[in-house]
């Protein structure tokens, strides 16, 4: 469970602990009755990058919020984790996913005008056809 491994790992993390020994100093932060660190109500995740890496994939890759996007992701783990510098974490993480970038809606073309088609008066007075170009290639290397 990530949440046990954020735990345990907070008691063998200097930066954590240099944030307990200024308790009295910090209003944001304290302990709970197993010595876990929280700022505010969200758990503080130590500096550790395999353990952040694995939350931000798990947060990144939910059956709830599939590839959410930067600043939604940063949103939701806001609600219950802390630590320094995670808006930029979470950017950095979300930049290096190519399905983020590929359905981002600055990466898309804006769609032509639609026309409206004359109602023929005879069964195939008119033909008209849509062509889908541009498409990527799958992974077996097939075009549209």
């Amino acid at each position: 469970d990530l949440i046990s491994r954020i735990k345990e790992a907070q008691k063998e993390d200097s930066e954590i602990w240099t944030i307990v020994e200024n308790l009295d100093k910090q209003i944001e932060f304290r302990l709970d009755d197993d010595n876990v660190l929280w700022q505010g109500s969200r758990l503080c995740v130590l500096n550790d990058a395999t353990l952040r890496e694995a939350l931000l994939t798990v947060a990144h890759s939910s059956l709830f919020s599939v590839h959410p996007g930067s600043t939604k992701m940063y949103h939701d783990l806001k609600q219950h984790f802390w630590w320094s510098g995670m808006k930029r974490d979470v950017a950095t993480f979300v930049s290096r996913c190519l399905i983020c970038q590929q359905v981002k809606i600055e990466h898309q073309w804006a769609s032509g005008l639609l026309q409206p088609l004359n109602i023929p008066v005879w069964k195939w007075d008119e033909i008209s056809m849509d062509f889908v170009t541009g498409l990527p290639r799958t992974q077996r290397r097939h075009d549209a």
